[in-house]
């Protein structure tokens, strides 16, 4: 039932990414030369009409060789958009190539440039649409994938709360296979012995594996069970807490290996690409704020005895330290380097609350990330005494250091910032290590101006 649906979703996905494309091309054209008054001498809206005919069947190529006609339900919305983007960005690259190629000049550059922006913006609203429409569907329980788990131990019961907590997912698990009952809220469908005849007999969607290692051994005869039956097989790892959340995959003549700590920056384009956005970006920003820092700069001299910038030593890149800088907004204090900043801190001014809560203080940091010691997006950088606690105390806490810090992150923009939870905020760090991309970094950015600016938060 499952793969029917799943069938008739992509049928009317196509469809449905079809006419987007086609009405893009039309609203483009209206936009055009109704709206803006564009210049006279290029092909009709007929024409652009019989464009949008020929280019429907390309991009749904494209669609699908970036995968976006399989199904999303474990996947968040923000890799459905990078493909969007992706996606729509080679399509119009090879329609501009087509179109010099067969001289096709009469074609307004403009029109085409409005039709990527609105054939992004409509795919992305229809998909997002649909995935919130899907949502409230299983959530009255249609549309529901039929699992059966294998195992019972903490692997099996995290896997369990993870389905009750995110019921829009639609997963439904029919009972458990184990060498005792352990769950008493599922049903128990017998032992390992008879592994082929419960898959055969209950014919799941899909069967979820989730052995401790001392029960590892049984995986070749579950796995041998659910290729007979034609039942598709997902394995949690008895290691998986270990795991990255996109493991990358090597190999050595036929023998695989997994990298556990796959970070897209150590690719020398992605790191270039990443710089280069920090170099424009900073020295924009610069010319942007400089009213800000000067106006900052002044108060700051007027309001109590000491420097203008704060500068504090901070542990950056391949744990190499490094000076921070920040507009000072405390007394000058001997606890500097080991306090961390309260709500209520008596040693602030009143003038430093003020940019501490606009976040003006963070702004001589833009010469950081120039200087290469940050970027603009990446975990906070810590005290050196602060980092020396953490990395016996918190798991993987030292991963932070492959990457350059950041003036904001993925942490911060999700509340966790100033006195809050380690474990958590690392947690947020290593999900932007691993899951790391341009759109990402300019998603954290616009959230940021968001969030710190037109909310007024402390990030």
């Amino acid at each position: 039932m499952i793969k029917e649906n799943q069938k008739i979703l992509n049928q009317f996905n196509i469809f449905t990414d079809g006419v987007v494309i086609l009405l893009s091309m039309v609203l483009a054209y209206a936009v055009r030369f109704l709206v803006f008054q564009g210049e006279a001498g290029h092909i009709t809206l007929k024409g652009y009409i019989s464009l949008g005919v020929v280019v429907i069947p390309l991009y749904l190529l494209i669609y699908a060789g970036f995968g976006m006609y399989e199904s999303f339900r474990r996947k968040d919305f923000s890799k459905e958009l990078g493909l969007i983007i992706k996606g729509n960005l080679l399509g119009i690259i090879i329609l501009l190539t087509c179109l010099f190629v067969f001289k096709k000049i009469d074609l307004s550059r403009w029109t085409l440039i409005i039709f990527l922006v609105l054939n992004i913006l409509g795919t992305t609203l229809k998909r997002y649409i649909m995935r919130d429409i899907l949502k409230n569907y299983r959530r009255k329980g249609y549309n529901i994938k039929h699992i059966i788990l294998i195992g019972d131990g903490p692997l099996a019961r995290d896997y369990l709360h993870t389905i009750s907590k995110h019921k829009s997912l639609g997963f439904s698990i029919m009972g458990y296979i184990a060498a005792g009952r352990r769950f008493k809220e599922l049903r128990y469908l017998g032992d390992f012995s008879n592994v082929y005849e419960t898959i055969d007999l209950f014919n799941p969607d899909e069967v979820v594996v989730a052995l401790e290692a001392e029960e590892f051994h049984l995986l070749p005869d579950i796995i041998s069970g659910c290729e007979k039956s034609g039942t598709k097989l997902c394995v949690i790892p008895f290691y998986s807490k270990y795991m990255p959340a996109k493991p990358y995959m090597d190999e050595i003549d036929g023998i695989p290996l997994i990298n556990m700590r796959r970070i897209p920056l150590d690719n020398l384009l992605n790191a270039l690409a990443k710089r280069s956005m920090d170099i424009l970006g900073s020295i924009l920003l610069i010319a942007i704020t400089s009213p800000v820092m000067l106006a900052a700069s002044i108060g700051i001299k007027l309001s109590s005895p000491g420097p203008v910038i704060f500068k504090q030593e901070r542990i950056g890149l391949n744990k190499k330290p490094f000076t921070m800088y920040k507009f000072r907004s405390m007394r000058v204090n001997p606890i500097e380097r080991t306090g961390w900043t309260t709500l209520d801190d008596p040693r602030k001014t009143k003038f430093g609350s003020f940019i501490r809560k606009c976040s003006i203080d963070e702004l001589p940091q833009f010469f950081n990330v120039l200087k290469g010691d940050m970027s603009l997006v990446g975990p906070r950088p810590e005290l050196p005494f602060f980092v020396e606690q953490f990395k016996e105390k918190i798991p993987l806490y030292m991963v932070k250091h492959q990457v350059r810090p950041g003036i904001t992150g993925w942490a911060q923009i999700n509340g966790l910032r100033g006195d809050t939870s380690i474990e958590k905020r690392i947690q947020y760090d290593i999900y932007y290590i691993e899951n790391w991309n341009i759109l990402f970094d300019i998603r954290i950015l616009f959230l940021t101006l968001f969030k710190g600016v037109v909310n007024g938060e402390k990030l």
